[in-house]
């Protein structure tokens, strides 16, 4: 494994880091908060207050947004631009344009926060926001990108470490997908429309949507996957030969996957089967990136009993590997029949979101943010243990109550009668499905509070006299 100390009289911009990192806690908490809510709304409707701004229909793009790109993506720019110094040793290229990054896109997340619950939205999903905060979302983007690269073309090191590959690719691919799905024909300030019609708006769309997944929520994760669970195990990667093949191969294959969310749609039979058979194929470089992972564990196996850190790493490999089992199952053309449309496809989105996602950020937050704060663990253990379980309960309340509630409503909308008429009416499917939004709602419940521990750990941890929180011993 690389040395990713400091080398001698390096001072890394560790501003830009802590900014990022502290913010991913609070975005966290205020996209997963909505989550509940909305959970909540669907079992108890009256919790909108009779008040627009407060309806399900305005707050579901604003929880995605939030748990995506103020979240997800500030935990991304928090880790990339840690891991990039370190296993380049050297300093973030402009630090003037990386502090713009961060600025920038609290600017452009609170203009979210503003414009969705009232209701100004181009209606294409994870895309919803505007055409003026496109084109900002565009200029802080490049410039990133610029932070980014400029920092890899000035390492001193001769090697380009694995995790800056999958950042690389996820900064690149994000820019294309987010500049062509948001091409559109302004009409006034807060209005436009989209450049495309009909199924190649669509296909634009998924094309986007399904690569937002493929490269935002895992390529880039992947990154975060690379250094942390090396680092916090100790252990060298497993692989680094499988590094490699299941990088290029990850990005040289998702990008063709979208379709399968267009299956029996207007979009034209060939493409379908293309986007369901690219998908199928995909199972292999996500599982390639998986066993790489748990495997660099050989050898340290032991220090998940002590580590809850490590704990957190592990398991999100875990939920990694089994997202990317259910979605080429799923995009299956016989399998998609059964599950479109129905809460399964929710749970699948929440078994990537939270057990992935979601688990493997806290678990890269709690062993940077001792770093960059100049200890070597973070306030209270415990705390970080009580979190772990809480979230990995939460997320199987909820990928299983959606599973169940999924696969029922699939089946109850196929139920015919023998003279041909359906069995079940569309509201008696809803009523079916009220304990399992509840149980839902529970698991939201649970993922929450850990994250509102994890915020007092944090402070608690920013807060302590440098270097008073030493390292644990080695068991």
């Amino acid at each position: 494994m690389m040395n990713h100390s400091q080398p001698q009289g390096a001072d890394y911009n560790y501003t830009v880091v802590r900014q990022f990192a502290l913010t991913t806690v609070l975005w966290g908490i205020i996209g997963m908060t909505v989550g509940v809510l909305i959970a909540a709304q669907l079992i108890w409707p009256q919790l909108n207050f009779e008040t627009p701004w407060l309806t399900y229909s305005r707050l579901r793009p604003l929880h995605t947004n939030a748990v995506i790109f103020a979240f997800g993506t500030s935990a991304l720019f928090a880790t990339s631009y840690y891991i990039v110094q370190r296993t380049c040793q050297t300093r973030l290229f402009a630090p003037k344009l990386a502090a713009f990054t961060f600025w920038g896109w609290q600017a452009i997340i609170l203009s979210a926060v503003v414009t969705l619950p009232l209701g100004i939205t181009s209606g294409k999903e994870y895309a919803e926001l505007e055409w003026p905060i496109d084109i900002a979302i565009t200029i802080v983007w490049v410039a990133y990108a610029v932070v980014f690269f400029g920092t890899i073309i000035k390492r001193t090191t001769s090697h380009i470490y694995v995790a800056n590959w999958f950042f690389g690719a996820f900064i690149i691919t994000v820019a294309v997908l987010h500049i062509v799905n948001s091409m559109s024909v302004p009409i006034s300030l807060w209005k436009s429309y989209s450049l495309y019609a009909g199924a190649v708006d669509a296909m634009v769309q998924w094309w986007y949507g399904h690569n937002a997944v493929g490269f935002l929520l895992t390529a880039g994760f992947l990154g975060m996957m690379y250094y942390f669970v090396p680092k916090q195990a100790g252990r060298p990667v497993y692989s680094y030969r499988l590094s490699i093949v299941h990088f290029w191969a990850l990005i040289a294959l998702y990008i063709w996957a979208g379709p399968h969310h267009l299956h029996y749609t207007a979009l034209p039979d060939w493409t379908q089967s293309l986007g369901m058979v690219m998908s199928l194929i995909l199972f292999a470089p996500s599982w390639g990136g998986m066993i790489n992972g748990i495997m660099t564990l050989s050898g340290a196996w032991h220090k998940l009993r002590t580590d809850p850190v490590l704990r957190f790493l592990v398991v999100s490999l875990s939920f990694y590997g089994m997202s990317t089992f259910e979605g080429p199952m799923m995009a299956i053309k016989t399998v998609n029949a059964l599950s479109h449309y129905t809460d399964w496809t929710v749970g699948h989105v929440h078994s990537g979101a939270l057990g992935w996602v979601a688990m493997v950020s806290i678990g890269s937050l709690y062993h940077l943010i001792p770093a960059i704060y100049g200890h070597g663990r973070m306030y209270s253990n415990n705390l970080v243990n009580v979190h772990f379980w809480l979230a990995t309960i939460g997320t199987v309340l909820y990928i299983v109550s959606m599973w169940i509630s999924g696969v029922m409503q699939g089946l109850m909308w196929r139920a015919v009668n023998s003279d041909g008429t359906l069995t079940y009416s569309f509201v008696e499917s809803i009523e079916a499905s009220y304990p399992f939004y509840f149980v839902r709602f529970l698991g939201g419940v649970f993922f929450v509070t850990g994250m509102l521990l994890m915020a007092y750990n944090v402070i608690k941890t920013v807060k302590a006299p440098k270097e008073s929180l030493p390292a644990p011993a080695e068991a």
